[in-house]
């Protein structure tokens, strides 16, 4: 990319985020202390984001997207979480950037001109069915099966931790078209819309944080789909997750990064301001050592997940890099929302300072999208040669 190419991108994201910013600030934090409490944000806001071009921005103008850089999705996404907004940025990234992004990359044609369309307005979200009771991060390990019978599969089996899974519409499904095969191999994606016949969906998990992104269980008893319903090839199924993950992966890092950078100037603002003993607590030393540690951290890891966004947007980040960036955010994440919720003292661990939300929501982002435990075995193989 060229110096002038450069800086009108630049311009162009600058303009964009003040344009996401506005929007976060008068629709979604005036009303998502409510949706928190209710544990669900309402349906209203699909549409609302879809209507204001914030769904699937980098999806081409061909199937009703923008056609915008990587970069442009992950502003979202920032802006959000800076925000202390990150069950919305969660549930929103899970259908702009995961589940898009499999239709598109992996889709027929006839899929993507039926389903990008509507995900990108937002009357159509979508979801996707990985996890298992008893499976966790072991994909290998599903036990959802679909049985070929005629021109239709049929599909038994219940997901579980499911993002989306109350308001979802359509949902890639992941199941075991072949169970005489172990491991990886036999394992089928399917685009399934929740008004089929057999597919039910269960309560709406309660969660320690992320509380309005709603969590479900779903049920899948007979489902009958039609061959079409194939998202990719036969048997192929794995190999569409694992080459998907690195997206996913850096979407994480990177909205785990912008919360930490969120909640960090809260929490200087609140230090300026707090006064103990006489004087504000950005006086003291512990204050200034702690400020100093996070501000050094997040400064850090905001030039590696910057490199990320940049390799992934030309076509070279790798596994064990972004699990590198997964991993090492993640845990930042954890250890700066702890320091900002304690230099809060007793009212940071009161619910109506944003802090308190943020250190619940954070604990999640060591978990979902591959463990940090998962991070470290990936790191280990590649470094190892293993």
């Amino acid at each position: 990319m060229s110096t002038a190419d450069s800086i009108q991108l630049k311009e162009e994201l600058d303009l964009f985020r003040e344009n996401v910013k506005r929007f976060v600030a008068a629709e979604i934090v005036p009303d998502y202390p409510k949706w928190d409490d209710a544990q669900i944000f309402p349906r209203e806001v699909w549409e609302k984001m879809g209507e204001h071009g914030l769904l699937a921005v980098d999806i081409p103008e061909e199937y009703g997207g923008i056609g915008a850089d990587f970069h442009f999705s992950m502003i979202i996404q920032e802006e959000l979480q800076r925000a202390n907004c990150a069950a919305i940025s969660t549930s929103t990234s899970v259908h702009s950037d995961i589940v898009c992004h499999y239709v598109l990359n992996r889709g027929t044609e006839a899929q993507k001109q039926h389903y990008l369309p509507r995900l990108i307005t937002g009357s159509c979200v979508g979801a996707i069915a990985m996890t298992e009771p008893g499976t966790g991060s072991d994909l290998q390990a599903i036990r959802a099966t679909a049985r070929e019978d005629g021109d239709s599969f049929v599909i038994n089996g219940s997901k579980t931790f499911i993002t989306n899974g109350q308001h979802c519409d359509v949902c890639i499904v992941a199941a075991k078209t072949d169970v005489n095969v172990a491991g990886s191999k036999g394992i089928t994606l399917f685009l399934v819309d929740a008004d089929i016949d057999g597919f039910e969906k269960g309560r709406n998990l309660e969660k320690i944080g992320l509380h309005a992104s709603d969590t479900s269980e779903l049920f899948f008893q007979d489902v009958r789909v039609p061959k079409e319903s194939v998202l990719g090839q036969i048997g192929g199924g794995f190999a569409v997750l694992m080459g998907e993950l690195q997206r996913e992966r850096l979407t994480l890092a990177n909205g785990a990064l912008a919360a930490a950078e969120g909640i960090f100037e809260q929490t200087i603002e609140y230090v300026k301001e707090r006064k103990a003993f006489g004087s504000a607590l950005s006086e003291f030393q512990n204050t200034k050592f702690k400020v100093a540690e996070m501000a050094t951290e997040i400064k850090i890891h905001r030039a590696f997940v910057d490199e990320c966004i940049e390799k992934l947007a030309n076509g070279t980040l790798d596994v064990e890099t972004v699990s590198m960036a997964k991993l090492s955010v993640s845990e930042m994440l954890g250890r700066v929302t702890d320091t900002c919720l304690q230099l809060h003292g007793g009212y940071g661990y009161m619910k109506e300072y944003g802090v308190s939300r943020a250190f619940v929501d954070a604990r999640v982002q060591r978990i979902y999208g591959g463990t940090s435990e998962i991070m470290k075995e990936l790191i280990s193989r590649s470094v190892l040669g293993r």
